[in-house]
């Protein structure tokens, strides 16, 4: 079942279109230096999603290297405002000189902190929501990114399955990654539950929420 599993997304992702020459410089060298970026599907997904809703203001928690915030600010519309957070000094550096190299400084916003602390701090709200960050700590920024989402506005939560690990029994689970199995698990329950919101789990890459706020 695993087999087929890799399978199928090997085939999907031979299927994907490169990006801009820019963007797959950026991948490349991300991943030769271990620092996660979203999976294709995710990028997809992502495309797929500013194509559909044209945000105007977009919250990201998570900047890492500013892979993703570089990729939605090429991909979604000319006038969409991003703001970002990160919280680890040395990637903030690398993060703010890939997106003045990227040429959308005036339209990316890199807000150093802790986003527990600067989310309370936001004001107005946001037509997309993307979370990608310590996933242990999604179920702390939830209440936040639900406040600041607009009505009718999308959250999206990547790296929600942790490998399959959520799957498991905490037992099951090393002890180090108990605490982040409870919370992602705390996190899933979270959203699907919420009526002012409508989620959707999906299996695509190492696991998306997408929630959409009732209006």
């Amino acid at each position: 079942m695993e087999n087929e599993k890799v399978r199928t997304e090997v085939f999907i992702n031979s299927l994907e279109k490169e990006n801009t020459p820019f963007l797959d410089e950026l991948e490349k060298t991300a991943k030769a230096d271990n620092v996660p970026v979203i999976r294709k599907e995710v990028q997809s997904l992502l495309k797929v999603v500013l194509e559909m809703k044209k945000p105007k203001r977009l919250l990201e928690i998570g900047t890492a290297v500013g892979f993703s915030a570089i990729l939605m600010a090429e991909y979604g519309p000319k006038d969409m405002e991003i703001v970002t957070i990160e919280n680890y000094d040395k990637r903030i550096r690398r993060a703010e000189k890939n997106i003045a190299l990227s040429g959308y400084g005036d339209r990316i916003k890199l807000i150093r902190g802790d986003a527990a602390e600067v989310l309370p701090t936001l004001e107005g709200s946001f037509d997309l929501v993307f979370m990608d960050a310590a996933k242990g700590q999604y179920i702390r920024f939830f209440p936040e990114a639900k406040r600041l989402l607009s009505d009718g506005g999308i959250l999206i939560s990547d790296n929600c399955l942790g490998g399959g690990d959520i799957l498991e029994s905490r037992f099951v689970v090393e002890r180090r990654d108990r605490t982040i199995h409870r919370r992602m698990r705390d996190y899933l329950l979270a959203v699907k539950n919420d009526d002012s919101l409508v989620s959707a789990v999906l299996s695509a890459g190492d696991g998306i929420t997408v929630s959409v706020k009732r209006g």
